[in-house]
């Protein structure tokens, strides 16, 4: 069984086992929200309903450095498109690419890392874009936050907690086809 949690304003940020749940429950850093009904958790002393959704009382602090340099983080700075012809890619179909080569001294770092399609990171090699005459859509930065997109991930299915549904978008009417 799974636990949801939210964050201090009821957004939906992760689904954690119910276990961990229990941990933060007695660490005192959430609150239960909503319960099995038909589920326990048992000590030799305490009896608890399973929690179902919980929420923080705090909201989480970021690190001291920022958002954290990662492929899935580029991936969402650049908005899940080709730095270089602009065309939207998925996950499996995207290259990280050197804006200056490694060859020429670039480093693997938020400025110089960029996403790329597959036929542009090939036409590009191992060439700057100004050698390889092809232009940057916008300059590779560190970004101070990123794009939310936790709606994207937490969308109520078949076979969720009931609990769940009224804490989790339905991306399909957000997000589907409106009929004229």
């Amino acid at each position: 069984m799974e636990t949801l949690v939210l964050s201090q304003s009821f957004e939906p940020v992760a689904r954690i086992p119910w276990q961990r749940a229990v941990m933060l429950i007695f660490q005192g850093k959430v609150e239960v929200v909503e319960e099995y009904e038909d589920r326990f958790v048992r000590s030799v002393t305490v009896e608890i309903r399973m929690p179902s959704v919980i929420r923080f009382f705090r909201g989480q602090r970021k690190g001291p450095k920022g958002v954290k340099f990662s492929r899935e983080n580029v991936y969402m700075r650049d908005h899940c498109r080709c730095q270089y012809c602009g065309l939207k890619v998925s996950r499996a179909e995207a290259t990280y690419d050197h804006v200056i080569p490694r060859a020429q001294g670039g480093r693997t770092s938020w400025e110089n890392v960029v996403i790329a399609c597959v036929p542009c990171n090939q036409k590009k090699g191992n060439r700057t874009p100004e050698h390889a005459k092809m232009a940057l859509r916008c300059a590779p930065v560190k970004p101070k936050k990123l794009p939310d997109v936790l709606h994207l991930s937490f969308i109520f299915e078949k076979g969720m907690p009931m609990s769940w549904a009224k804490f989790l978008r339905d991306v399909t009417y957000w997000h589907g086809e409106l009929q004229t």
